[in-house]
C-alpha cells in the first residue's frame, strides 16, 4: 500500500534533489524521524536503501552520458565499503531499538547535518582556498586521500545516512581539480550506489528497514526528481542551496536539542539530581 503522506514527502525531497543535486539523505532521514516519528535506526536503514534505488537511476543517466570516472569511484569504494562493514559490525553490538543506539545515531546525524549545511554555504570558498594553497597534488597522495575520504563517508553514512552528497562532491573537487564538474557529480553519485546498498543491506539484516515506507517514498521521489531537474536551470542554484542549508541547520539544531534533552533526562533519572 502506498501512503500518500510518505509519497508527498518523497516528492518534496526529490524536487530539491533534482534542483540542487544534494539533500536526499540530509532531508529524508530527519523527515522520517521528526515528522513521522520513525525510530532513528529504522529511518537511517530505510533511507539508505531508498537512496540506493534513486542513486542507481542517477548513475545510469551519468553512465550513458559518460560522466563517471570509474577510477575515482573505485578508490572511494576501496575506503568506504570496508569502513561501512566495520561500522555495521560495531552497530550490531547495539540494541538498535534501544536508547544507546538512538542517542548515537541522533548525535552523528546532527553533526553530519551541520557539516552538510556548512559545505553547502562555504563549499566554493573552501575549494578555492584549497586549490590556491595546493595548486598541484601529488598523485600518490591523491590516491591515498581519496581512500581516506571514502572511509570517512562510509562511517558517516552507515550511522546517519548523511554525507555522501555535498561532502563527497566538495572532497572530490579538492582532490581532482582537473575533472569537469559533471564527472565529479557523476562519480559521487556512482560511488553512493555501493555505499548505500551495502549499508542499507546491513541495516536490513539487523532489522532496521521498513520496506513499505521505501515503496511510498519512491512513488513520490522519482517524479519529484524529474520535475526538479526540469526547473533546475530556471531557479538560481545559489538561492536554493542557501535555503537548503538554512533548513538543514535548523533541523540539526532541533535534533541536537532533543538529543541533549534526552541525555539530560537519562542522567537525572540515574543520578537523582538535575544537570546544572
Amino acid at each position: 500500500m502506498i501512503d500518500p503522506l510518505y509519497s508527498l514527502s518523497g516528492f518534496a525531497v526529490g524536487l530539491l534533489v533534482g534542483m540542487t543535486g544534494v539533500g536526499g539523505g540530509a532531508l529524508m532521514t530527519p523527515i522520517l524521524i521528526m515528522l513521522f516519528g520513525v525510530h532513528p535506526a529504522t529511518a537511517v536503514g530505510t533511507d539508505l536503501l531508498y537512496a540506493a534505488a534513486t542513486k542507481t537511476g542517477g548513475s545510469l543517466v551519468h553512465g550513458f552520458a559518460r560522466s563517471i570516472d570509474w577510477r575515482v569511484v573505485g578508490r572511494l569504494a576501496t575506503g568506504s565499503v570496508p569502513a561501512t562493514i566495520l561500522t555495521l559490525a560495531a552497530l550490531s553490538h547495539f540494541n538498535l531499538s534501544g536508547e544507546a543506539a538512538r542517542n548515537l545515531i541522533t548525535l552523528v546525524l546532527s553533526v553530519a547535518l551541520f557539516l552538510t549545511a556548512f559545505v553547502l554555504v562555504f563549499g566554493g570558498s573552501i575549494v578555492a582556498a584549497y586549490r590556491a594553497r595546493f595548486p598541484e597534488l601529488d598523485p600518490q597522495k591523491t590516491f591515498t586521500n581519496t581512500i581516506i575520504v571514502g572511509a570517512v563517508l562510509g562511517c558517516l553514512v552507515s550511522i546517519s545516512s548523511v554525507g555522501a552528497g555535498a561532502m563527497g562532491v566538495i572532497a572530490l573537487l579538492m582532490l581532482y581539480p582537473q575533472l569537469p564538474i559533471a564527472k565529479i557529480v557523476g562519480s559521487d553519485i556512482a560511488h553512493a550506489v555501493p555505499l548505500t546498498l551495502v549499508a542499507g543491506l546491513g541495516h536490513w539484516m539487523m532489522g532496521s528497514v521498513n520496506w513499505a515506507i521505501i515503496g511510498s517514498l519512491l512513488a513520490g521521489s522519482l517524479p519529484g526528481i524529474f520535475v526538479g531537474s526540469y526547473f533546475a536551470i530556471r531557479i538560481p542554484e545559489r538561492a536554493l542551496r542557501l535555503v537548503l542549508a538554512t533548513t538543514l541547520f535548523m533541523v540539526a539544531t532541533r535534533i541536537a536539542y532533543d538529543h541533549a534533552t534526552t541525555a539530560s533526562s537519562i542522567f537525572t533519572a540515574f543520578s537523582g539530581r538535575a544537570v546544572p
